[in-house]
């Protein structure tokens, strides 16, 4: 765990460096985030005042450009409430002494769901946070009407990428999903320890970058905020965030803690657990908010593959599936009170990144083509499933398989000669996954 850091000494307790145009200034500034916030317009000169010693790059606009060819559509990576991200290069051909690296651009949209304060506060906490699970902010522009930030690239893109947008991914893993649960709850967990807390306000599966490790690392800081000081239990504000991510007393209050996060963490497990996103209307309306439909099964071992996503195949620990739904529930608690700090989360998950009790695999078929042929000249073609003796079945499915091993409706490979057959297996297949959804 990283250490421990107050904003006090983040910001009154720098020495002089030295001062460069194009590196943030050198002169102490002892100003909170809050009371830059407050002010109608902050000077780039400021700025650099303010972030001293925290070694970000002030970049010119002429430099992006070059970095990501003009802003060219070849280097779009995506786009958000903030603006466009474009994908970029830096290295010493740009300014001496830049490390060469590749590089995300952030591209403040003036007309966009966020302005000039989401981007200080972006610049302003993460040039100041430093952290494995936390994005590195590599620097900043801020020349006339433009505002960037510009972060370490992450080559595996956002968390959301990955679950919910299959066709370009590979179906993550189980060990894979909870190495990335433990990293982002290890990022909020060191925001929320530090002498002053930092309240996130906008974790969400957008915002889990994931590096070629598959890491995790907490992106986009435009919405955090100060957390409360002293004997105040929580901070007033606007509510803003994202739906189905954001806790309900916040929603309903405006009042924010820092267990406004842990719920906001519980609705991502329980999108890793199901697979399936926090609102989708495309759903059953039963099914389209996941916390109301998920929840009654998290505490509840023998009905949680239910929920499980499917794409996994039964490929997770079952174990490990058990202590993340409790996991879930408790962050998912309508009483704050009643939500686990986010270092307790940390210590609940990791042992299951240690379970080794992930099924390799159910079924062995074995595809056997017979020397004989029948009358009509093709070989004959039978497949063999066999089953590992120390599997048990554990939904319908499973029961299914053992029951009747050599149905053509679990073959991996069906061999086929007429349109008819294979109508007929679907119309099977619909048919065991309807009784599967009633629980038969």
């Amino acid at each position: 765990m990283a250490q421990k850091s107050s904003w006090n000494s983040l910001f009154c307790c720098f020495t002089p460096q030295d001062t460069s145009p194009r590196t943030a200034g050198s002169s102490p500034s002892c100003k909170s985030f809050s009371s830059i916030n407050s002010m109608e317009l902050l000077s780039p000169e400021d700025l650099s005042l303010t972030l001293a010693g925290s070694n970000l790059y002030v970049f010119t606009m002429s430099e992006l450009k070059n970095a990501t060819r003009n802003f060219s559509n070849s280097n779009f990576i995506g786009s958000g409430g903030f603006g466009p991200v474009y994908k970029g290069f830096i290295d010493e051909k740009l300014r001496p002494g830049l490390k060469p690296q590749q590089i995300a651009v952030k591209y403040l949209d003036t007309d966009g769901t966020q302005g000039h304060r989401e981007w200080l506060a972006e610049v302003f906490f993460l040039g100041q946070l430093r952290n494995p699970n936390l994005v590195k902010l590599i620097g900043y522009c801020y020349e006339d009407e433009h505002r960037m930030v510009v972060y370490e690239y992450m080559d595996k893109g956002s968390l959301e990428n990955h679950l919910f947008k299959s066709g370009a991914f590979a179906t993550l893993p189980w060990m894979t999903r909870m190495k990335i649960a433990v990293g982002a709850a290890k990022g909020l967990a060191f925001l929320h320890e530090a002498e002053k807390p930092v309240i996130y306000r906008d974790f969400k599966a957008s915002n889990i970058l994931l590096d070629p490790d598959y890491s995790a690392k907490l992106s986009d800081f435009g919405l955090a905020k100060d957390g409360p000081q002293g004997d105040e239990t929580h901070v007033t504000t606007r509510v803003m965030g994202t739906h189905g991510y954001a806790a309900p007393e916040y929603i309903m209050t405006g009042h924010l803690t820092t267990k406004s996060d842990v719920y906001s963490f519980g609705v991502v497990l329980l999108e890793l657990l199901t697979g399936r996103r926090c609102v989708d209307k495309k759903r059953k309306p039963r099914e389209q908010n996941l916390v109301e439909w998920a929840r009654p099964y998290l505490k509840k071992a023998d009905k949680l593959y239910r929920i499980m996503d499917p794409s996994l195949e039964s490929q997770y620990s079952t174990k490990g599936a058990e202590i993340a739904a409790q996991v879930a529930y408790r962050c998912l608690s309508e009483n704050p009170k009643s939500r686990p700090h986010m270092q307790e989360v940390v210590k609940a998950l990791e042992p299951v990144l240690e379970l080794k009790d992930v099924p390799i695999g159910t079924f062995v078929f074995t595809l056997i083509v017979e020397d004989d042929k029948g009358e009509d000249g093709e070989e004959k073609v039978r497949v063999e499933a066999k089953r590992r003796d120390d599997e048990k079945p554990r939904s319908h499915h499973d029961r299914h398989k053992q029951k009747y091993p050599n149905s053509a409706i679990h073959a991996d490979d069906v061999f086929q000669w007429n349109g008819s057959y294979a109508r007929s297996l679907r119309a099977c297949r619909r048919s065991l996954s309807n009784n599967r959804e009633r629980g038969a």
